[in-house]
């Protein structure tokens, strides 16, 4: 057996199945490894923070997005609804924003945001955990004097453009502004307070 010719394309062959099973190997002990180091649904649903284009939304228009298992909302407000945000301060629980949990404290202005067209809230009552619906436009079925903003039919509260509740509503304070900040003029990360801010 000492002295038969070398096969060198059978050589070859065990050669090459021999890195690629071992290959294989290698990458399947790698995706648990990698998979272990990105965040889990848990991690998401506890708070990791959610990336969002917002460069798509209209002005006029709001999206929805998840997170820790809520709704967060994103309004692009036109100039005419950013206009009547001011002027209804009497109509209103806390237009001054006192209650200091219900916001950021870069977000205690105003509008309770950061840009002044881009609305960015829970969509949560404060009442008892309802979710509101978006009442954007003016009048409508809420009637002559309404100049936009939320209603949660559960038990009827409301809220305007800036989540600011009404006075007379069951929900005692404004709609919840989550941590927030900009990462470009196109996306927003809800979640995380930026670096400046804390």
């Amino acid at each position: 057996m000492a002295n038969q010719p070398v096969d060198r394309a059978k050589r070859r062959f065990l050669i090459a199945a021999t890195s690629a099973v071992g290959g294989v190997a290698v990458a399947a002990m790698a995706v648990p490894f990698v998979s272990s180091m990105l965040p889990s649904a848990r991690a998401r649903a506890a708070g990791a923070a959610v990336e969002v284009d917002i460069s798509k939304i209209e002005p006029g228009a709001m999206i929805t997005v998840e997170w820790r298992g809520k709704p967060v909302w994103i309004v692009n407000l036109t100039e005419s609804m950013s206009q009547t945000l001011s002027g209804q301060e009497d109509k209103l629980t806390d237009p001054n924003l006192d209650v200091t949990s219900q916001q950021p404290d870069y977000c205690k202005n105003a509008t309770r945001s950061i840009r002044p067209n881009l609305m960015v809230m829970e969509g949560i009552c404060t009442h008892l955990g309802c979710s509101p619906s978006p009442k954007l436009q003016p009048n409508g079925d809420m009637g002559d004097d309404w100049k936009g903003g939320f209603f949660c039919p559960c038990h009827g509260s409301k809220f305007d453009l800036a989540g600011r509740v009404f006075k007379g509503s069951p929900a005692p304070t404004n709609l919840v502004v989550p941590p927030h900040h900009y990462l470009s003029d196109a996306i927003l990360l809800v979640g995380e307070h930026s670096k400046e801010a804390v």
